[in-house]
């Protein structure tokens, strides 16, 4: 469960939520006792691109599926009509 803060405790004393916050803390910002907010620590978000470098060495380490090399396989054939 978070701490509760309310509007007013959070004007006259942002620099101490700020602080819980930075230090990890998740608080709910309170209007007349009701939540009406979540403040939650930053978490940087990874980018789900990866430079073309880093993929093509993965690949090479991992190889594809034999699962998967047979599936494309009956898909080529289908696609370009072979037995």
């Amino acid at each position: 469960m978070c701490r509760e803060v309310s509007v007013r405790d959070l004007r006259n004393h942002t620099a101490d939520v700020v602080a819980a916050v930075k230090a990890g803390e998740r608080l709910s910002l309170t209007v007349n006792r009701m939540p009406v907010a979540d403040i939650v620590p930053h978490e940087p978000r990874r980018s789900p691109w990866l430079p073309s470098q880093r993929l093509r060495a993965l690949v090479d380490q991992s190889g594809a599926d034999d699962a998967l090399l047979a599936d494309l396989a009956d898909v080529r054939r289908a696609l370009v009509g072979e037995p």
